[in-house]
């Protein structure tokens, strides 16, 4: 997968290539940075390689796995403590209550134990039942029972209809 099509490869050049199938981007150039516009926040946003994770896999998620994009948010604040953190994308159910954190690494930095542990402190805020780590590269999927107290890697990402099928 390319960073970028047509006129903008030519000009941003190739990126690490993802293991998702292409995402249609909205790249611009400004003061000779590049920005991307991000469909749930709509707004361009500067353009990283974990931002250009984050906005193909959401595009994947909509587009191939039918998650509803009314139903996702970029960058949700909350507290830990006393320390204010953000999720990357959260995924909601239809009470709008959170269903899905999702953290994103760029495709150069390895998924390593410290982005799970980053994960599940967010989760301990949030308490969902679904949670992935992706680079782009790597997806991990990961359901957690919390009746059994126990937790499970998937080796697919579930369609939505399967995933909104499981509560807390």
């Amino acid at each position: 997968m390319y960073f970028c099509k047509g006129k903008q490869k030519r000009r941003y050049g190739k990126m690490l290539e993802l293991n998702l199938p292409q995402a249609e981007l909205n790249i611009k150039e400004e003061n000779g940075k590049a920005y991307v516009f991000d469909r749930l926040r709509k707004q361009f946003v500067r353009l990283t390689p974990e931002e250009y994770v984050r906005q193909s896999f959401v595009s994947y998620l909509i587009t191939y796995k039918n998650y509803p994009q009314s139903r996702m948010a970029n960058e949700i604040g909350i507290e830990l403590g006393n320390v204010k953190k953000r999720c990357d994308t959260v995924l909601y159910d239809e009470y709008l209550h959170p269903l899905m954190i999702i953290e994103f690494k760029a495709p150069s930095i390895l998924i390593k134990q410290n982005a799970f542990d980053q994960i599940t402190r967010y989760n301990m805020r949030l308490n969902v039942p679904w949670l992935i780590v992706s680079n782009g590269v790597r997806h991990y999927c990961c359901r957690v029972d919390y009746e059994k107290k126990e937790y499970f890697f998937l080796k697919d990402i579930p369609e939505y209809e399967k995933l909104k099928k499981v509560t807390h």
